[in-house]
């Protein structure tokens, strides 16, 4: 798939820091930025053009019908919590959201990719694979992948080594009950809490402030925008180059009747398999709290 048209539903702060980091990237030959409000994706195409001269993607306005008979569509369109708005309301608006998007792309390329950003990203996948009709391997979402390179990052300074040198994923649901696969994760082969500079570490605090992270950004700045389109940009390379990279994503997981994050190996066709890691019993008990917790909310748009 190298030289994907990708699309982007939503030009905002998040669709259009996407659609910029694809641009530096220069791994598609065509990025359509569609939005519901036609002048915002226009002036977002007119600025992003004035970076044309350091890619040779072109950037172009377009529209639903097109977005549909593309390789590959990230979806970032979403309404934001209110104040006082409770989390089963903020989903039946964006469920009214992705539903009208869909409904508007359709007929879909069979083959088409549809990878879910906007939040929250487990329950509105599952939305995304009931709406499109297409095989749950085509349909996935950005998960805990952002909280995943978050973790990465905290324990490349505590250890000082390449971020890259580092296995540890952040599972379950991209929120409140998503937890750290302590148990599974090492360095250069060696598990990582054998590492006595992990000795000191207050795991249970670690792993609220990664949770917490997104919260910090918005009191200080109003939004996320730049690391999640690092995260959407290596995916969309990972399915052009079918570079088969093991991400933990929002992907529907049989056992559990829901979609949630886990790792999984991604390539060309979208999602190739899960990879089932070490969890111990605690881990495995807050997957599974996970799970129900998620799995309550899909049932009700089965």
């Amino acid at each position: 798939m190298v030289g994907s048209r990708v699309a982007i539903i939503g030009a905002g702060s998040v669709g259009a820091t996407i659609a910029y980091a694809l641009l530096l990237k220069k791994i598609t030959s065509e990025l359509v930025l569609v939005d519901i409000v036609e002048e915002t994706a226009r002036g977002q195409v007119l600025d992003l053009s004035d970076a044309g001269f350091v890619t040779s993607t072109r950037i172009r306005q377009g529209n639903f019908q097109e977005a549909g008979q593309c390789d590959i569509v990230i979806v970032t369109a979403g309404a934001k919590q209110k104040p006082n708005e409770t989390r089963v309301e903020l989903i039946e608006r964006n469920y009214q959201i992705l539903s009208s998007v869909i409904s508007k792309m359709k007929p879909l390329n069979p083959n088409i990719i549809l990878l879910i950003v906007a939040n929250p990203v487990d329950i509105l996948t599952y939305i995304a694979q009931q709406l499109s009709g297409l095989p749950k391997n085509q349909v996935f979402g950005s998960g805990t992948f952002l909280d995943s390179a978050r973790l990465r990052l905290e324990l490349a300074n505590i250890l000082k080594v390449s971020e890259t040198a580092i296995h540890a994923y952040v599972l379950g649901e991209h929120g409140d009950s998503q937890f750290i696969a302590w148990s599974s994760a090492h360095v250069g082969g060696k598990p990582l809490l054998d590492f006595p500079e992990m000795q000191t570490v207050d795991k249970e605090k670690l792993a609220k402030d990664i949770a917490r992270k997104a919260y910090e950004i918005i009191n200080l700045k109003g939004s996320t925008y730049f690391g999640i389109a690092g995260c959407v940009s290596s995916l969309v390379q990972a399915i052009a180059f079918n570079e088969r990279t093991v991400k933990p994503l929002s992907i529907y997981v049989e056992e559990f009747q829901c979609v949630l994050g886990m790792p999984v190996v991604l390539g060309s066709s979208g999602i190739e398999r899960i990879i089932d890691v070490f969890l111990n019993a605690d881990e495995k008990a807050r997957l599974q709290k996970s799970a129900a917790e998620l799995s309550a909310i899909c049932k009700k748009y089965a």
